[in-house]
């Protein structure tokens, strides 16, 4: 008979001396929610991001980035590795940028945070996108 399997454990290879410099690999996954009335125009941009936008996510270690729609709920749904040393870090050198704070600004108006108190992408605590908890994986 089938019996659940503990979660399995995480990606992190995060050393614990900082000054060995050794990289953190994390699968991440995140959700909000859009409004129905910016279906469009979330894929409109999203179509042609802003060079600065795309820049600073590649310097913040961030590689394989998708964003999927859910036209039932919808949900966003986004997902992307981290590769840096420093997730936390890199994180504030992303809120930081003026025009990734601009795009957020934009961007956020079209969406639903699912995080209770969340005020915006801006703010980052609480965040505006739910974190999901990865439970399989098969490389």
């Amino acid at each position: 008979m089938w019996k659940p399997h503990a979660p399995p454990p995480p990606r992190d290879t995060k050393s614990p001396d900082p000054e060995t410099k050794q990289k953190t690999i994390r699968r991440i996954a995140q959700i909000v929610k859009l409004k129905p009335e910016f279906i469009d125009k979330y894929k409109e941009v999203h179509a042609a991001v802003w060079p600065e936008v795309l820049q600073q996510i590649k310097v913040c270690n961030i590689q394989d980035y998708s964003i999927y729609h859910d036209p039932e709920t919808g949900i966003l749904f986004a997902n992307f590795k981290y590769v840096g040393y420093d997730y936390a870090g890199d994180m504030e050198r992303m809120r930081e940028n003026p025009k990734v704070r601009e795009w957020w600004a934009m961007t956020d108006g079209f969406q639903e945070s699912l995080v209770p108190g969340a005020k915006n992408s801006e703010s980052g605590n609480p965040p505006w996108w739910k974190e999901l908890e990865e439970v399989f994986y098969l490389e």
